[in-house]
């Protein structure tokens, strides 16, 4: 009997889980806001908050793409920051809609954490920062070192493995937030600081004096980064999944948020007129008006667009596009057809 009602709480949890996944789309317009999850404590050219309590970032702009193609509005956001250890849970009990929070797409999230994965919007991998008189150049010279690493992260994780695999030890100063970790870093309470390289590369620019420290060229990881959405809602995850496809196609196309309606009035290609909605078929198929990629375009831009934006070379990071480029290019960005 015991057994009878746990697999009936079970059951319950499971159908209550698929029915608040698939209420997605309805919540969505009934609100008339996409809840988005971002970093907590911000991350600077993925989400920052300023005083007034305006987002921007490279993550942000991909909630604020999903806006534009769900509500043909991008300002209609309401974002939730959220730290590492609770970014999952909020995906999972529907406080948020979708999580474009710097999360590395793993078996474990995939499966167990009950996550789907749109593409993939930015490939890094696991890095080190050190200061630049430190000697520490290799992954050998980090043996005997103190390292801050964040909790709850598969940044812990990768820097356990990689580390045993290669028979070094280590002191691990580990906090759930960045901004902590950082500061013990820059305080000298650690000899390495890792993450996320674009991390590095961003976080570096809060030290006191970021020209006395240096990224190692050691990559220990992948990390695929990009939007996650509950499972069990098919069409919201095809939405957002197509949202990212539609701002690499745009790139590939050379359609900019500058000259999308000259292209739509001219263009005699069937792809673009498919995309843009021009030919209404299908976009309308994904549940959503037929102008949804054109908003997408129109008000977000195309993925090099966003990415300048946020971490071209006019900003402060100057991170190169490497795998992040279209496939046209060498990179890994690479769109299915809208047909």
């Amino acid at each position: 009997m015991r057994k009878l009602i746990s697999l009936i709480a079970v059951l319950a949890i499971i159908v209550s889980g698929t029915a608040l996944a698939q209420a997605t789309i309805e919540q969505i317009e009934s609100r008339d806001s996409v809840i988005c999850g971002v970093n907590a404590t911000g991350l600077p050219g993925f989400a920052t908050v300023d005083e007034s309590g305006n987002y921007a970032g490279f993550d942000v702009d991909f909630c604020r793409a999903v806006a534009a193609a769900v509500l043909g509005d991008a300002s209609k956001v309401t974002y939730r920051g959220l730290s590492a250890g609770e970014r999952f849970t909020a995906l999972q009990t529907g406080e948020v809609d979708v999580l474009i929070r710097n999360t590395t797409w793993t078996s474990n999230r995939d499966t167990a954490l009950g996550l789907n994965f749109a593409p993939t919007t930015f490939y890094d991998g696991q890095g080190f920062l050190v200061r630049g008189n430190s000697g520490i150049e290799t992954l050998d010279d980090l043996d005997g070192t103190t390292i801050c690493v964040q909790s709850g992260t598969t940044t812990e994780l990768n820097l356990a493995d990689v580390m045993n695999a290669n028979g070094l030890e280590y002191e691990a100063i580990i906090n759930e937030q960045s901004d902590p970790l950082l500061a013990a870093y820059d305080d000298g309470a650690c000899d390495a600081y890792t993450t996320d390289k674009s991390g590095l590369v961003a976080q570096r620019t809060q030290l006191r004096d970021p020209s006395e420290h240096v990224i190692m060229d050691a990559t220990i990881s992948k990390e695929p980064l990009g939007p996650s959405v509950r499972h069990g809602d098919d069409q919201f995850f095809d939405i957002v999944k197509w949202v990212v496809f539609a701002t690499f196609a745009a790139e590939e196309y050379g359609i900019t948020s500058e000259n999308v309606d000259d292209v739509m009035i001219s263009t005699q290609d069937s792809n673009i007129k498919r995309l843009l909605g021009v030919e209404p078929e299908k976009v309308e198929e994904f549940g959503l008006s037929a102008d949804a990629f054109y908003q997408v375009i129109k008000q977000v831009g195309n993925y090099a667009e966003i990415y300048n934006r946020n971490l071209g070379p006019d900003t402060p990071f100057d991170v190169p596009r490497g795998l992040n480029s279209s496939y046209v290019d060498g990179g890994l960005l690479y769109s299915p057809p809208v047909r």
